[in-house]
Parts: C-alpha cells; structure tokens; sequence
C-alpha cells in the first residue's frame, strides 16, 4: 500500500522540533567540551536541559576545568534556551560510583518530571597504557566510567521512560577504536569499544518501548586535549582537511533526537569527516 503524500505542511520542519521534551546530557563540565555543544544545541531546538558535570575528572587533567566552572557552562547553556517553558537543572556524579547511574536518573527525573533524552556523553580519559604497563586498577576505572555507567544509565532511563510519552532517544558516543590503533590507550578503546559492539543489542531490546538507542563516533575533535603534532596528523587523515569541532557532533546528535531521526535505531554513526 503506497502511503499517502505528505501535505505541503508536513514538509516543513518545526522551528522548535524538541520544545516540551526533556534531555539528560552527561559530561557538560567545559565549555570547550563536546557536551557543551550538544546541550546549547538541544535547547536551541526547544528542548530543556538537565547538565551532569563532574569537575574533579576534568582538574586531574592536563586541559583542566572550565575557568569559569559550572557556573559558566550552565549560563551558557540557559542562554541557548529557545521555548519560554524550557529550564537547566545541573547535578553533580561520580559515574564510578556504581549506584551513581540510578540516582543521576532518578534525581533528573524528579527535577524536570520527566526524561525523554539521554546522551551518554561522559567519558574517563587519562590513566591508561600499553600492554606491558596496564593494570586490573586501569582496566577496571575505564569500563566503570565509560561502559558500566552508559550502560546502567540506559537501563535506568528506558525503566522510568513513560510510554505515553513516545520518540524516547538514547544516543552512546564511542571512538575511533575500530579505524585503526589507539597507542597508549588500550583500557579506553576497550571500554568504548564495548558501547559500539552492545548497540544493536540494547536497541532491539529498548524498541519496544519507543525508544531509539544509537551510538555515534565524533572522530578527531580537539577539545584542549590534541598535540599540535596530533592535530596536523589527524588532519592530514581526514579527506575533509580540517578537525571536527563539537558543534558537527552536535548536529548529528539534534538530528538523532528530532522527530525526523526516529527511523533510525540502533546504528554505529561515524561523524568523522571520513577520517582513517
């Protein structure tokens, strides 16, 4: 049976296509950071905000924390609010805590009344090696943070989901562990690995739910964490001849989450300027 076409208005994108929906972005702490740009892109489209930061990750680190910390991140994403009804809540966890995922979901829920959207965002970098150097210890603070953590942030999002409420939308963000080897970072491409290869499986599980669950891979994105020398080198592997910046990641995402990508489900998305 052919479907019947659309209307002209149909065809017209809503200016606001998330406005009453509700997103948890996870790892907003810098306003350099690809979370950033995904939370200011998802309240430009309508949608509210709740922001998990965990600041003393990003202190440890040799790009540090925002200079102007939480404070600042927040503001900048309550400026990108666009509906007069959309709000930002911010809550503080340490995603190795392993009841940290439940209580994040819970506590967001209760401060918004409702979850549509979760983007697993946060990530443990730093601390890792090569064979001959890894530890149990190092393997372990990898997958806690980035597999176990998205994974029970999932499972706690799908299990306070309304079902009267549909187009629910989780969306992984992995690496680039599949295009080639990540010297001196085998505990991290394993555990972000781990999210690319579970994709399919939760998503079939989540659909009949209403909810889409995909994964992207943002490729070479400098966040303050690239050597000019890494940098010149990702650029001279990516056919685009430039770096991503967070806000490309940030529009795949906004599509992922709008109305228009709900046909998309369980899918390894690489949005890398073809990079290899």
């Amino acid at each position: 049976m052919t479907p019947a076409e659309p209307a002209p208005g149909q065809l017209r994108r809503d200016p606001l296509p998330l406005r009453g929906r509700v997103a948890l972005v996870t790892g907003v702490s810098r306003r350099a950071g690809i979370g950033y740009a995904i939370a200011r892109r998802l309240a430009a489209q309508g949608a509210s905000l709740v922001l998990h930061h965990y600041a003393p990750h990003d202190r440890a680190q040799p790009w540090g924390a925002d200079p102007g910390g939480q404070e600042a991140v927040t503001a900048g994403v309550t400026e990108a609010l666009a509906s007069p009804d959309a709000a930002v809540w911010h809550q503080e966890a340490d995603l190795s805590d392993p009841g940290a995922p439940s209580r994040l979901i819970e506590s967001a829920a209760i401060a918004s009344r409702f979850l549509d959207i979760l983007i697993c965002n946060h990530a443990r970098s730093g601390g890792d090696g090569p064979l001959g150097t890894l530890t149990a210890e190092m393997l372990d603070a990898h997958w806690a943070v980035n597999t176990r953590a998205s994974v029970l942030l999932a499972q706690a999002f799908a299990a306070q989901h309304d079902d009267n409420r549909p187009g629910g939308r989780i969306v992984f963000m992995t690496s680039g562990q599949d295009l080639g080897p990540m010297p001196g970072e085998v505990a991290y491409a394993a555990s972000k690995g781990a999210l690319a290869s579970i994709t399919q499986t939760l998503a079939d599980q989540l659909a009949g739910r209403g909810i889409t669950l995909n994964t992207v891979n943002p490729g070479p994105v400098d966040t303050g964490w690239m050597s000019e020398e890494g940098r010149e080198q990702c650029v001279r592997n990516t056919p685009l001849g430039r770096l991503g910046t967070p806000r490309d990641t940030a529009h795949l995402v906004d599509f992922l989450c709008s109305p228009e990508g709900g046909w998309i489900n369980g899918q390894l998305l690489m949005s890398n300027g073809g990079f290899a």
